[in-house]
């Protein structure tokens, strides 16, 4: 660690050039937003927040041993030091590193930001690790990942307390390479402030989070100050024209991934389904022949980008090869329900326009039959995006509208709001609100031939209804009705006998 010795309140405030009240020669050992996780030795820092004030929390902060506390205005009532800044939130992840002995400067970090596929560039950067022998670490939607043991968490990119936290536990556990997930919510919240990356990539902007972000300019802006100063290399898949604007911005740092020559990392021959993928990657000065699972013409672009962050912290090709050549599934992605059925169900993540689009064109191109999709809008999230929600679920040859993650919005009108942009497509359409019940009537839809794809919560294993949380898994429903359709298909051939 690069501070192995107790930082003092006083010593934070002389960097942050902060107003401090109270003792400052008080040693900090954590640093925490949360007042429920304080304990003594703590800086308890006080955000405001959209629905609650840290600062209002400072008593449960004082009682549960806080050794003092970061504020924006002093409270009173509070007998412990406290440090005075302008802005708490935007300084949270730097004061964590600092307690925390700057710990990303211990690791090599590469963070991916885009729309879609942060996640499986983070599980193909895992497996190649594993085949380079380097002791790897995981943040993401998927949970944090220390060495091969996982823990849930809340949140794709924790706070800034948080993730410094997890990061020196990471250094503490001998992890030298990490990936992680940084999502657009977290650059414009500073959670990535006070860690030093290694590699920054994109991998492409669609419409999503407009609920959050108002605008795609913002959106943009938000995933590009990942690329302003954060790292020491960029690597930027240059397919969308998001990609080619930052490329462009950048300087000659940056690695470019595309399709066909012109490409520091380019790809040749792409070939898809929905369970594989092959392709030839040309990339530090080699020409290589490479295959992947799961499928899907993203995933190929995923791949590249996934190698692409390797070379830049020194893995070799052939580790590369056999790295992604070892990743059979990544779970809510592509991820295939198979109970010996003769038509493909899959549970997929795609909640944007464009990444429905995408799944159900590579299906479309490769079935034996009709392709059935189950899509849903959530709740508390953009509107503007669930028409087109039912736009590119139309492009399939039956769809069911559902819900997914209602929250406190009416489900129904959820479901209504979907429906009005399905009107141009092709696909026949069905609604049901019941999203277990939408998916038992695709699986009853499908004949032999058929693919699927029940699309938007993937690995998620809850339903949200704003004001309960019920326990709730795209698999496991899918697996039910498979084993329903078979004992009903062996209870109809054995009463024929």
């Amino acid at each position: 660690m690069r501070n192995p010795l107790l930082i003092t309140l006083a010593e934070i405030a002389h960097r942050l050039d902060g107003e401090l009240s109270g003792d400052g020669a008080v040693a900090l050992h954590d640093v925490t937003h949360d007042s429920r996780s304080v304990g003594p030795g703590s800086l308890f820092v006080a955000v405001p927040g959209h629905n609650r004030d840290g600062h209002r929390f400072m008593d449960q902060a004082v009682d549960r041993g806080a050794g003092a506390a970061l504020v924006e205005e002093y409270v009173l009532s509070a007998s412990i030091p406290q440090l005075k800044v302008a802005d708490t939130r935007r300084v949270l992840g730097v004061v964590a590193s600092w307690v925390h002995g700057d710990p990303s400067h211990d690791l090599e970090i590469i963070g991916v930001t885009g729309t879609n596929g942060k996640t499986t560039v983070t599980v193909m950067l895992e497996a190649i690790a594993e085949a380079a022998g380097r002791p790897f670490g995981r943040v993401g939607t998927l949970g944090v990942n220390i060495n091969g043991k996982t823990q849930p968490q809340a949140l794709t990119t924790p706070e800034g307390s948080d993730l410094q936290r997890t990061l020196k536990k990471m250094v503490d556990g001998g992890v030298s390479m990490v990936a992680m997930e940084v999502s657009s919510h977290s650059l414009a919240l500073h959670r990535v402030e006070g860690t030093s990356f290694q590699v920054a990539a994109f991998t492409n902007l669609s419409q999503d989070h407009l609920d959050f972000h108002g605008t795609m300019e913002n959106y943009y802006g938000a995933k590009a100050r990942l690329f302003n100063g954060h790292s020491s290399a960029y690597v930027v898949d240059v397919t969308s024209s998001a990609g080619r604007r930052l490329a462009d911005s950048l300087s000659d740092q940056v690695v470019t991934v595309g399709r066909g020559s012109g490409h520091d990392v380019a790809i040749f021959r792409p070939e898809a389904n929905l369970f594989a993928a092959r392709f030839r990657c040309e990339i530090a000065g080699r020409s290589l022949s490479l295959e992947i699972k799961p499928g899907g013409l993203h995933n190929i672009h995923n791949a590249a980008l996934a190698a692409a962050c390797a070379v830049e912290v020194g893995i070799g090709t052939e580790d590369i090869i056999q790295g992604l050549a070892s990743v059979k599934r990544v779970r809510g992605r592509l991820d295939p329900v198979d109970l010996g059925q003769t038509f493909g169900v899959l549970v997929d993540y795609a909640h944007s326009p464009e990444a429905v689009e995408s799944v159900i064109s590579t299906a479309k191109s490769h079935a034996l039959g009709r392709v059935i999709v189950v899509v849903g809008a959530a709740g508390e999230r953009d509107p503007t995006k669930r028409p087109l929600l039912g736009a590119a679920a139309a492009e399939a040859d039956l769809a069911v509208i559902t819900s997914d993650n209602p929250r406190r919005e009416d489900p129904d009108t959820l479901v209504k709001q979907v429906l009005k942009g399905t009107g141009g497509g092709s696909a026949q359409v069905l609604a049901e609100v019941d999203r277990e019940k939408a998916i038992r009537l695709a699986i009853d839809q499908a004949e032999s031939g058929d693919t699927v794809l029940i699309l938007g919560k993937g690995h998620e294993t809850y339903q949200d209804f704003g004001n309960r949380v019920v326990s709730f898994d795209d698999r496991a429903i899918a697996a039910d009705q498979l084993r329903r359709r078979r004992s009903a298909r062996i209870s109809t051939e054995g009463g024929r006998g």
